[in-house]
């Protein structure tokens, strides 16, 4: 168990495995990092390991009752806890905090995992304080965020912090083909964020591959028919990137295109993430300077700046075109 997660999380690991090793275990830990990264799968193989008597060494031994259980997610002694709507309230720590002062139901040992602790209420995380001040007997707690700067420093000047790295792009492209993502899409979206469950979010619904078709027709015209680039930015480009949020990935697809273009020009086609489009890919390296490349790539560049400063998305598209359309 702990080898395949050292595969991406070799620091975190070794930490945890060492601990194991000489029985030196911090009672609370602070798992942080982006989602997709391991953090939930490790905290339950950590709990098993605390748990397993049949285990040969810091690994779980996967077969016990404790082990079974733990993975179905009914041990009696093993607590999740997650936001109830949007938040994680004082109310399920004091349940919580009620848990603590029995004892295990079937041994003095308790786990206890939070998701998403950056949720916990100013009450729920003040309240949490009171476990992670004074531990009572075998109890283990695992606190898992995605916003590290959102916790109370004196939640993390009492926890150990454990920090888990994102995905390599390769590595979540295999995970998102895995989910039954086409290869094509999975390495688009890898470009775009280290996030799996934002990964798979982008992928549903084609979200992604309708999103790709857009920025490939626009670019299109702006190469060939520049006459119809702003018709099709009026009735293709905008009422499909209607929020902010889509409009800011509709400029990293066409920052990944540019970036395609330059890669065919240095010959590095081995890292293109346009695969299907390497005939038009090759067409625009042979039409288009490394200059003019470069220029297009800063007008992409400063209208997501622009963007983000709250230009209006139509006025922002306009401006691009015209400047990806100069000689």
């Amino acid at each position: 168990m702990w080898e395949k997660l050292k595969e991406t999380q070799p620091a975190v690991v070794k930490m945890l495995v060492n601990s194991l090793k000489k029985d030196r275990l911090a009672h609370a830990y602070l798992f942080e990092g982006p989602r997709g990264c391991g953090k939930k799968e490790t905290a339950k193989v950590l709990a098993k390991s605390f748990f397993c008597t049949a285990a040969n060494g810091p690994d779980p031994c996967l077969n016990c009752p404790d082990c079974k259980r733990i993975e179905s997610g009914n041990h009696p002694d093993v607590h999740f806890i997650e936001a109830e709507g949007q938040s994680i309230k004082v109310d399920q720590i004091r349940h919580l905090k009620k848990e603590f002062s029995f004892r295990g139901v079937e041994s003095s040992k308790k786990v206890y995992i939070v998701d998403d602790a950056e949720k916990m209420t100013p009450g729920a995380a003040n309240s949490i304080l009171k476990f992670l001040e004074e531990p009572d007997g075998e109890a283990l707690a695992v606190l898992m965020t995605t916003q590290f700067h959102r916790i109370l420093k004196t939640i993390v000047s009492r926890s150990q912090v454990l920090t888990f790295a994102p995905l390599s792009p390769e590595r979540l492209v295999g995970k998102l083909v895995e989910e039954g993502i086409s290869e094509t899409d999975a390495r688009t979206v890898s470009q775009i964020t280290y996030d799996l469950e934002e990964g798979i979010q982008l992928c549903g619904e084609n979200w992604i591959a309708q999103a790709r078709n857009k920025v490939i027709q626009l670019i299109d015209e702006v190469s060939m028919r520049p006459k119809y680039a702003f018709l099709t930015l009026q009735e293709v480009w905008m009422p499909f990137f209607k929020e902010k949020k889509d409009m800011q990935l509709g400029l990293d697809l066409f920052l990944i295109w540019y970036r395609d273009v330059l890669r065919m020009q240095v010959d590095q086609t081995d890292l293109i993430v346009y695969t299907d489009q390497k005939d038009k890919l090759q067409e625009q390296a042979l039409k288009l300077s490394q200059r003019k490349l470069g220029a297009n790539l800063q007008a992409v560049m400063d209208a997501k700046r622009k963007l983000d400063a709250n230009t209006a998305p139509q006025l922002l598209m306009e401006q691009l075109l015209l400047r990806l359309q100069e000689g």
